[in-house]
């Protein structure tokens, strides 16, 4: 089983490229300073990958 992650948005997606705000959109963070918990599969770690400069990942102690 993948390994639960927290993604916390950390800065504005305002000015970026419109596919990188529907990836945010499409992993939950839709407000800067709000955090998820995901699970660490591949297409969850491929979308955190091409917006890692406006999110910060963490792993999550459960």
């Amino acid at each position: 089983m993948a390994k639960p992650i927290m993604v916390t948005l950390v800065r504005s997606p305002i000015g970026k490229p419109r596919k990188h705000r529907r990836i945010l959109q499409a992993l939950g963070l839709t407000k800067v300073n709000k955090s998820r918990v995901l699970y660490a599969t591949p297409t969850v770690v491929g979308a955190i990958k091409k917006v890692v400069h406006l999110v910060d990942v963490q792993e999550f102690k459960e």
